[in-house]
């Protein structure tokens, strides 16, 4: 999703049958398509807090969210948390980076941010290759100071 705004749509369009909490899975859907992007892992520790959440919500409730998820809301809970200047495309661009940052590959990271080439993610997404860091660690700069 290159559109930030794009993302919160999906977000505010999530249903709670989207969510597969016994197999760690959200399956979104576009909104402008309607048709599925396909089913995403989610950490076993943030589904047991999703669990928790939904399982407040009335039974009735479809929507994960009852109420529209802006840029206004957005801000505010920025505000609330000390991260004024945090943009919601930033978690997208830390998601991918934290990937690349603990060894996975830029194929699988290729995958789970929907991109079309490897060209994209590693320009825009996984500014730290782990591969690298590794390789000038071995260097004995030791020896040459």
């Amino acid at each position: 999703m290159k559109n930030p705004a794009a993302s919160r749509r999906v977000l505010h369009s999530l249903r709670i049958s989207d969510i597969d909490f016994v197999n760690s899975n959200v399956t979104t859907r576009s909104k402008k398509t309607r048709k599925s992007m396909g089913s995403r892992p989610v950490p076993v520790q943030i589904m047991a807090e999703l669990k928790k959440y939904v399982s407040g919500l009335d039974t009735e409730q479809e929507k994960l969210f009852s109420d529209n998820f802006n840029q206004k809301r957005w801000r505010k809970i920025c505000e609330d948390a000390g991260l004024a200047d945090l943009r919601f495309h930033d978690l997208r661009k830390t998601f991918g980076s934290m990937l690349a940052q603990n060894g996975i590959s830029t194929a699988v990271t290729q995958k789970l941010l929907e991109h079309s080439s490897p060209d994209l993610t590693n320009k825009v997404y996984t500014n730290v290759d782990p591969v690298l860091h590794h390789a000038v660690e071995q260097l004995p700069v030791g020896d040459w100071l």
